[in-house]
Order: structure tokens, then sequence, then C-alpha cells
């Protein structure tokens, strides 16, 4: 098995647990664990875009990644709004 598609297994996997676990109720959708392991998997597939190059897997998971950062972004400025000012 090519290692463009060992990455790209492990990006559906990092996709197909964060569903699953929002939908167990395990995690939310503002969990930074979830926002982590959709990053990771939008990563991975575009990893895996290296040696299979497709132009619409490419947008689609590009767009993913930039809406998992806009996430994170959003998640620091609550936490950083929520401390106590000292």
């Amino acid at each position: 098995m090519p290692f463009s598609d060992l990455i790209g297994l492990v990006g559906v996997a990092a996709y197909v647990s964060a569903y699953a676990l929002l939908q167990l109720g395990r995690l939310h959708s503002g969990d930074g664990r979830y926002l982590l392991l959709n990053g990771l998997g939008s990563v991975c597939l575009l990893m895996s875009l290296m040696g299979n190059f497709n132009l619409p897997s490419f947008v689609t998971q590009a767009l993913w990644l930039f809406f998992t950062l806009v996430g994170f972004v959003g998640l620091w400025r609550r936490a950083r709004a929520a401390r106590p000012v000292v």
C-alpha cells in the first residue's frame, strides 16, 4: 500500500472518530479535541492527495482545514475572554 493511501486512511479514521464521538455525545462541536480530529483528518487527506491529486477533493479538504482553524480561533478567543483579569 502506498504511503499516500496509508496517510489518507489515518485521515479518514480521524474524521470518522470525530463524527462518531460527536454523535455519541462524547464530544461537542466546540471541543478542542473534536477540532483537532477534524484538522488531523483534513491535513492527512491533503497529504494523501500528493499520491493521486484530485482538485475537488483538494478544495474540499482545504476549506475543511480553513473552517477548522476558524473554529480553533473562536475557541481560543472564548477561552481568553473567560479568564479572570488579575
